[in-house]
Parts: structure tokens; C-alpha cells; sequence
């Protein structure tokens, strides 16, 4: 091994310095100067070579034949489907989401699923006792599951229980417990989270153990952490859920082994973390009279197709300058949306208070939530309801234009399934005839208003 000391490296361009400075002597910028280390070179080793494992000779590109990657179940369809149909080997996976949301609860019964199919699982926790697993574990009803334990958070003697136990499945919880000794930052800071996974990484790839990283979040609701701790997992996983309701949603942010975006949809109850077999039910309000502000958006959530209700509330607002509040939606979005809506449509909103909310927790990011977002804020507005059984979904453009959305099909059929007859989606080329559902394709947002206008006086 070689011999090791600890430098501070610029991370703007990368000069280094044998103790802190506020300032680096290379760029001249300020608070860039961050602690790692550095070893000597040796011919037997190096600490972070090969993170990917065993080194390989070069080839060509035509020469390597790509092979099926051999997937484990977790033991939940709705947590494969995130993972892109199981567990691969070898892989590293981030998850993290809001304090109490149900990470652990939902790890330890995977690992519990994962150990009665006869694959070895240690679970290493750095935030609670074995005591306190324990308690979980029982609260379960997973006391008696074949999961090996350990509390430590020294990456070190984590890797040694690892080369030791030979687990084909690892469970860190979490990763901004664990520290590295030779650094001399506290666990959590950039340098000892960044060093702890690289150390985590050339393991998983080596010996092909799966590992599984419980990551805090910011009060934004993005992964805290280095950005290189995003680049060094294979998957980063977000677990979402509103305060107050028993649903929980798990999201893929990147994924090298299947969709981004996928969703996989859970409910809290006593025995822990349920699947939701059809989630569409959820996330939809069952109004005895159509309400005005209320519109449905068939959305695609990887490759399933889900059916949202989108609300918005519309008042007049006794200050000079209105209230624009969205939850689950982006606030710049709704601002957009309102500005096309007048510019367009004539619906002038810019002196009134806008609430918009999408109900069940989900957040929408997709493009075609603009148009039920906007179907809303107009049926608030004007106090009339949207034609009962109507769904919606298209892009927004800030010429008033509606774009289309890809999975036409697969949204329109979704809706049809759950009763609804009539949609409105932007024209294109490519929409399959659904039975059930009567179709109106439209091409821009004063089409839209017309439209709607036309229906409700023929109902």
C-alpha cells in the first residue's frame, strides 16, 4: 500500500494545497478549496483504481457482445417496476426522500423478501441500534427473517463485514453516517460522503453485491450530497408521499438498467408498505355535481399511464399584488399558463389569487399536465365545471399553441377504462381510435375555450 496524506484540492481547477485556504492561490476563487486524499502509487495497489472492478483490455466496440442481465426480485412488482424488472447485480442504488417517509420500511422489507429466496442480505445501520431495527422488524411481522445486522458506520470495517459476510445484498443506512478514518471532515460533508461511496462502488462492482444507499434530502426535496454521489450510482430513487396521507410514491431520477421516471406507487399501513395495484383510483375525486376547477390529466409515469385530478382555485385578491401558490406543479409553470391564458383566450387572472393543486401528492413535471392545469384555472374562473367524463393532456406553447404528447394511445385507453367518454388532446397524426371515448383534437388554447363553451351549452 502506499503512503497517504491529506491535501485540499481546488474543485474549480483543481490546485492543491497542503492546508485550507479561504481562497485558492490558482483561480483566485474563493471557498472552492475541498479536503481529499492522495496516495502514493504503488504496483500492488491503488485506492482508487478501478472502481469498475477488474481492469479490461480494449476492444472494439463490434467485438463486445452485450449480455442479459440476470434480475432479482425484491419482492414487491411496484419496486421491481422502478428498478426495471429486479434487482441487478453488482448495482449501486441511491433512494432517499423526506425524514419518516418509509425508506427503511420499505429496505428492510425488500431485504426481508430478498433472504427467504435464499440470497445472503446484511443490513448496516449507522442512524438507529440493532434494537431499534429490531422493533421495526417485529412491528413487520418480519422478526423472524434471515437478514444479518450490524451497526457501524466506519466504511472500513464496513467493507470488512462485506469481504467477511459475502452478502449478495447491502443495505446503508445511511450514507451520510458513514465516515472514512484517514479523512478528517465530519460525516455528511462533501469529501467523506464522495469517498465512502467510491470505496461502497469498487465493492458492489468487484464482488457483485448489490448495494442499496439511504440518502438524506435537502428541504427542496433533492437529493443532499455531492453531485458525484448522483454520478457513481447506477440508480437514484426518490421517495415521495404529502403530509397526512397513508400514499407514498417511488420515483426513478436516473436508472442505467431501465426507465426514468418510472413510478411505482405504495400505501403505509400496520404491516408496513402495500402495493397499489391500480393507482388511477387514487388520485381521483368522486364528486357527487361536476365542480368548476376541478380537470382530469391522463399522464404517463414511465410506462404507465395514470389518471390525475388537477384543481385550481380562482379568487379576487385584496392586495395589489396576487397570490400564485401550486402544489405538485411548478409555480413559473402556472405563471406561464395564466399569461397564454390571457394573451390568447382573453381570460384575463392577473388581478386574482391562483391556488392550483394536484391532488393524491403526485408532482407533475411532465409537459402535458399544461393543458388540464389550464382547463382548470379557466372553470374556477368563469365558476362553470368542465362536461362530466372529460380528460385532458397537452403542451403549452407560448404562442398559444397546444403541442402533442407521446402515448396517446395508452392515455386514451387508460381513460376509457375508467369510464370517461370524451377527451381533448392536440391534433396530430398519430391517434388511435379508442372505444368509448370521443376524441377532440385541437390545435390551439382559444380552440380549447370554445370548445368547452359549445359543450356545456349543448349539455
Amino acid at each position: 500500500m502506499g503512503k497517504a496524506k491529506t491535501v485540499y484540492a481546488c474543485r474549480e481547477c483543481g490546485a492543491t494545497s497542503p492546508k485550507w485556504t479561504g481562497r485558492c492561490s490558482g483561480c483566485g476563487k474563493f471557498n472552492t478549496m475541498e479536503e481529499s486524499r492522495v496516495e502514493t502509487r504503488t504496483a500492488s495497489s491503488n485506492r482508487h483504481a478501478n472502481w469498475s472492478g477488474v481492469a479490461q483490455p480494449v476492444r472494439d466496440l463490434k467485438s463486445v457482445i452485450p449480455r442479459e442481465t440476470p434480475r432479482v426480485t425484491t419482492g414487491s412488482s411496484e419496486f421491481d417496476r422502478v428498478l426495471g424488472g429486479g434487482l441487478v447485480r453488482g448495482s449501486m442504488l441511491l433512494i432517499g426522500g423526506d425524514p419518516g417517509i418509509g425508506k427503511s420500511t420499505l429496505l428492510l422489507q425488500s431485504g426481508a423478501a430478498i433472504a427467504s429466496a435464499n440470497r445472503g442480505v446484511l443490513y448496516v445501520t449507522g442512524e438507529e441500534s440493532p434494537e431499534q431495527v429490531s422493533l421495526r422488524a417485529q412491528r413487520l411481522g418480519l422478526s423472524e427473517a434471515p437478514i444479518r445486522l450490524a451497526a457501524e458506520t466506519d466504511v472500513t470495517a464496513i467493507l470488512e463485514m462485506l469481504e467477511a459476510e459475502r452478502p449478495e445484498v447491502a443495505i446503508i443506512d445511511s450514507i451520510q453516517t458513514i465516515y472514512h478514518p484517514e479523512l478528517q471532515s465530519a460525516p455528511g460533508t462533501v469529501a467523506q460522503v464522495r469517498d465512502c461511496a467510491a470505496h461502497l462502488t469498487r465493492h458492489a462492482k468487484s464482488a457483485g453485491c448489490s448495494i442499496f444507499l439511504v440518502g438524506h434530502v435537502t428541504k427542496e426535496g433533492a437529493l443532499a450530497g455531492p453531485q458525484v454521489l448522483s454520478h457513481i450510482v447506477d440508480a437514484a430513487l426518490i421517495f415521495e408521499g404529502e403530509t397526512g396521507t397513508p400514499y407514498r410514491m417511488l420515483r426513478a431520477m436516473k436508472n442505467r438498467f431501465g426507465a426514468v421516471n418510472e413510478m411505482g406507487v405504495f400505501a403505509m399501513g400496520e404491516q408496513g408498505l402495500e402495493e397499489v395495484s391500480n393507482p388511477s383510483s387514487l388520485f381521483l375525486t368522486q364528486h357527487d355535481q361536476p365542480v368548476p376547477g376541478c380537470a382530469v390529466l391522463a399522464a404517463m409515469e414511465g410506462n404507465r399511464p395514470l389518471l390525475v385530478e388537477v384543481q385550481a382555485l380562482v379568487e379576487d385578491s385584496p392586495s395589489p399584488n396576487p397570490k400564485r401558490y401550486a402544489s405538485g406543479f411548478e409555480t413559473s409553470r402556472l405563471q406561464m399558463i395564466l399569461a397564454v391564458l390571457n394573451k390568447h383566450a382573453g381570460v384575463d387572472a392577473f388581478d386574482k389569487n391562483v391556488y392550483l393543486k394536484v391532488v393524491g401528492g403526485v408532482r407533475l413535471t411532465e409537459p402535458a399536465a399544461d393543458l388540464p392545469a389550464l382547463l382548470a384555472a379557466y372553470s374556477s374562473l368563469s365558476g362553470r365545471p368542465l362536461p362530466r367524463g372529460l380528460v385532458a393532456f397537452g403542451e403549452v406553447g407560448l404562442a398559444g399553441e397546444l403541442r402533442p404528447v407521446q402515448d396517446v394511445g395508452a392515455r386514451l385507453r387508460e381513460a376509457a377504462k375508467l369510464g370517461f367518454t370524451r377527451a381533448i388532446v392536440p391534433r396530430s397524426s398519430q391517434i388511435p381510435k379508442v372505444d368509448g371515448i370521443e376524441v377532440a383534437t385541437i390545435t390551439r388554447v382559444d380552440e380549447a375555450i370554445l370548445r368547452l363553451s359549445g359543450q356545456r351549452k349543448a349539455a
